[in-house]
């Protein structure tokens, strides 16, 4: 199963490790220049908690913490 927040959508999304080398030109260098590029991904801070749903009952699911901390939903 992805790891997708239940209430807001979030998900992994792609990025890069950018590696440079060089003297910042702030520091007199020259500048710095890209050596290499990583693909990487930027996860969501996801929780796996039980959530109080609307008719009553108890469901585990996935939900991150801005949707937890927003209150849009009631930890059970």
């Amino acid at each position: 199963m992805a790891r997708i927040c239940a209430i807001t959508g979030k998900r992994p999304t792609p990025g890069s490790i950018i590696n440079r080398k060089g003297q910042s030109k702030k520091s007199g260098g020259i500048g710095t220049h890209v050596t290499s590029k990583t693909p990487r991904k930027f996860r969501p801070n996801l929780q796996w908690i039980k959530v109080k749903l609307p008719n009553g009952g108890t469901k585990r699911m996935w939900v991150s913490v801005k949707a937890i901390k927003a209150g849009l939903v009631q930890k059970a």
